[in-house]
C-alpha cells in the first residue's frame, strides 16, 4: 500500500509523537508498504513562538498538492493539526480523498498552558479540523470518550510499542546515579510548560530529582530548582540506563494523550508516579504505577511496587500490534464510499 504521512512533527524534534511515527513508519516499510513522510524540513519554515523547536511550515497548496499528485497514495494519514495538516486537508476535501487524522495532544489544555486562555476556547478548532476524517485515530479509552462527548465519532484505536531490545532492565545505570541519594526520581521528556515539570521538581518527597530532556523551560528551572539534576536530551543505550537506575519514574504531565516515557520506564523495570488523569489512567495498572493528586504520596505508593510487575506491565506493549492497529484505522481510497457521502456536507474552509 502506498501511504502518505503528512506531519508538522518530525525530526529533529525528539518527542513521544515523533518517536512513534519514525517506529511505526520503519515498520510498515519493513513490512513493505511505500510510506511517503511530508514534513516540515521539506519546506520553508519559522520557530513557532514560545517553542523554537518546533518549526511551522510556510506551505501554500499548490506544495501540497504537488507532493500529493506526484505520490498518488492509497490512504491519506494526517497526525498532527499544523500548518502541513492544515494543507492536507484542504487538498483531499478539495478532491474527493479520504484521509484518517490522530489526536495525538491534548491540544486544547497545551494551548490553555500557553496562552491563559481557557481550554473551551480551543475546542471549535479540533472538532472543526477532525470532523471530516474518515477515522480519528485514539491511543486511549479516556482519549476516545473525550472526544466522543465533543461529537467525534469516527474513533479507532491506535495505542502504543516499546523497543524492548533498548529498553531493558538488566542495562547498567550511569556511573553518578550510584553516588545520588535515594530515591532516584526521574522525568524524561519535553521540558516545556505543558509537561508540568514544575510539580515535579517542586515536590517535597526526599531523595533526587533527575531530569533528562531538553526544550524552552530549561534554564528558568535550572535556576528555579539548583538542587536538581539536568541530564540533558539522552537517547536509545543512555536514556535506557537512565530508566533503569531509577527508583521512581514521575509524569507530571495533565496534557498527554498516552505518555510513552511510561512504558518506556516500565520496560526496564521502574514503578511510575503520575496524576490520575488521562494517559495514566489508560496506560497504568495498580501493580505498575500510583496515581494521586499529591505527587508526593504517588512517589511514596511508586517506590514500593514489586519491579518485576512493572516489567512485566512494561513488556505487554509492542510496536508489532500498534503498526497493526495503524494499518487497520487506515482508509484506503478504494473503501472511500461512506467518505464520499459525507463530503457534499464539508466546505474547503
Amino acid at each position: 500500500m502506498k501511504i502518505a504521512l503528512i506531519t508538522d512533527a518530525w525530526a529533529p524534534q525528539v518527542n513521544g509523537v515523533v518517536r512513534t511515527l519514525q517506529t511505526v513508519t520503519e515498520a510498515l516499510r519493513q513490512r513493505g508498504h511505500d510510506v511517503r513522510i511530508i514534513s516540515p524540513d521539506q519546506f520553508r519554515s519559522f520557530p513557532c513562538p514560545t517553542y523554537p523547536e518546533i518549526r511551522l511550515s510556510l506551505v501554500g497548496q499548490r506544495g501540497m498538492a504537488k507532493r500529493l499528485d506526484d505520490f498518488a497514495p492509497d490512504a491519506v494519514h494526517i497526525a498532527t493539526e499544523g500548518p502541513l495538516g492544515l494543507a492536507a486537508r484542504r487538498y483531499c476535501i478539495k478532491n474527493t480523498k479520504p484521509f484518517t487524522t490522530a489526536y495525538h495532544t491534548q491540544f486544547p489544555d497545551y494551548l490553555a498552558r500557553r496562552t491563559g486562555l481557557p481550554a473551551a476556547v480551543f475546542w471549535p478548532f479540533i472538532r472543526w479540523f477532525h470532523r471530516p476524517s474518515s477515522g480519528i485515530m485514539v491511543a486511549t479509552e479516556t482519549i476516545r470518550q473525550q472526544l466522543h462527548e465533543h461529537g467525534l465519532t469516527r474513533l479507532r484505536n491506535w495505542s502504543r510499542g516499546v523497543d524492548l531490545a533498548t529498553f531493558r532492565p538488566d542495562v547498567t545505570p550511569p556511573d553518578l546515579f550510584f553516588e545520588l541519594p535515594r530515591p532516584i526520581q526521574l522525568y524524561v521528556g519535553r521540558v516545556s510548560v505543558e509537561k508540568n515539570i514544575e510539580a515535579f521538581l517542586a515536590n517535597s518527597h526526599p531523595g533526587t530529582k533527575v531530569v533528562v530532556g531538553d526544550g524552552p523551560a530549561l534554564p528558568r528551572l535550572r535556576q528555579a530548582f539548583p538542587n536538581a539534576l539536568f541530564l540533558g536530551k539522552q537517547q536509545g543505550a543512555a536514556l535506557a540506563s537512565c530508566y533503569a537506575g531509577a527508583d521512581v519514574f514521575v509524569f507530571p504531565s495533565r496534557t498527554d494523550t498516552f505518555g510513552l516515557v511510561m512504558i518506556e520506564a516500565l520496560a526496564c523495570g521502574t514503578p511510575v508516579a503520575a496524576y490520575p488523569v488521562p494517559g495514566p489512567l489508560d496506560v497504568l495498572s495498580p501493580a505498575s504505577g500510583a496515581m494521586e493528586e499529591q505527587l508526593e504520596q504517588a512517589i511514596a505508593k511508586a517506590v514500593c511496587l514489586d519491579r518485576e510487575d512493572c516489567l512485566a506491565h512494561g513488556q505487554s506493549f509492542s510496536w508489532e500490534a500498534s503498526t497493526d492497529q495503524f494499518l487497520a484505522a487506515l482508509e484506503p481510497e478504494h473503501q472511500a464510499s461512506s467518505f464520499s457521502q459525507f463530503m457534499p456536507k464539508l466546505s474547503c474552509a
